[in-house]
């Protein structure tokens, strides 16, 4: 059954130095350049764990930013500080007063979410988010690319890369995320 392949294509490993890579100009002639090839390989699998942990952590940064948004000034509210100030006081126990459970600035109340949905679009957040995104899907894509010469060298230097950046920075990436 041909199943769409030629006879002449074959879909196994290869250990030939002499594979392309992304062009037929990239198609490497000496063992050096091979070997360049491969550590090209796993600098760019290597950038691309990078790439994902960087976007964990940004992740991170934003959420942190988020919620610290949460915070609005009630209007109307006296502060702790008008209290005293109405009041004759003496200042030493003013400012003790001060350092009350709802910390400095009485006047802001904490606004909690109940849904646990997704933060409102933000330019700011969203745009960079997506550029990271693209990076890493590009980045991906060329190393799917690599692997699918079906070359064995360029394959080890892949996982290589994908096992030396996990062992670098995985400890940064959140799997919980989709």
């Amino acid at each position: 059954m041909d199943m769409g392949m030629s006879s002449g294509t074959s879909m196994v490993f290869s250990n030939s130095q002499t594979t392309p890579l992304y062009s037929s100009s990239w198609t490497p002639a000496t063992s050096g350049q091979y070997a360049g090839t491969c550590i090209f390989l796993i600098v760019l699998a290597i950038i691309a764990r990078l790439l994902v942990a960087f976007k964990a952590a940004m992740e991170r940064k934003w959420l942190a930013t988020a919620l610290n948004r949460r915070y609005v000034v009630i209007a109307g509210k006296p502060t702790e500080s008008d209290i005293i100030n109405s009041t004759n006081v003496d200042p030493d126990s003013a400012k003790t007063a001060l350092l009350t459970t709802q910390g400095i600035q009485e006047n802001v109340k904490v606004v909690r979410r109940l849904s646990q949905g997704p933060q409102p679009w933000r330019f700011s957040v969203d745009l960079p988010r997506a550029l990271l995104f693209l990076c890493i899907t590009g980045v991906g894509y060329l190393l799917m690319l690599a692997v699918m010469t079906l070359n064995i060298g360029y394959f080890m230097s892949v996982l290589a890369g994908a096992f030396i950046g996990e062992l670098a920075v995985g400890r940064h990436i959140e799997w919980n995320e989709h």
